[in-house]
């Protein structure tokens, strides 16, 4: 089993219930549990700042799936929930990015794992330490807290 973590964000609708159905419906994939979930913070929207705030938060999981297969089903629970996909950094229902997955290193046309931008959001990094501090990034070589310490010094 793959130890993978994933960033949740909402900010459309009722976001408590949508991160805790997200995660409901996590646990629910074929060969893959839950094993850890964050606290939930409230942040700013990035990109297009025009919109409501959001809930962030991570998840940990163990799964028997392949990346690729993990993320159909992260994106399947994304439509089941009422995602539309309109607008770049746009307001949505639920947001769930395959962040991490084991030591992995994934490039093809439909992912990038590790996430390419998780290292520069506070968003991610703040709830995913929270669970995953001494995780070690697979391309750059430090620690989800040490990446953390890293992005705040530079603020």
């Amino acid at each position: 089993m793959a130890r993978a973590f994933i960033g949740i964000g909402s900010n459309l609708g009722d976001r408590t219930a949508n991160i805790a159905d997200a995660v409901d419906r996590m646990n629910r994939l074929p060969r893959t549990r839950v094993v850890r979930q964050s606290s939930v913070i409230e942040t700013e929207p990035v990109g297009v700042t025009d919109q409501p705030r959001f809930l962030n938060a991570a998840a940990e999981l163990r799964t028997g799936l392949a990346p690729e297969e993990l993320l159909d089903g992260l994106r399947e629970i994304e439509d089941r929930l009422g995602r539309e996909r309109r607008e770049r950094w746009g307001p949505r229902t639920i947001d769930l990015d395959l962040l991490l997955f084991g030591d992995k290193v994934v490039q093809t046309d439909r992912l990038a794992v590790p996430h390419p931008r998780m290292c520069e959001r506070a968003f991610v990094l703040d709830p995913l330490a929270e669970i995953a501090r001494d995780v070690r990034h697979p391309t750059e070589g430090k620690t989800v807290g040490e990446l953390l310490e890293r992005l705040a010094e530079d603020r």
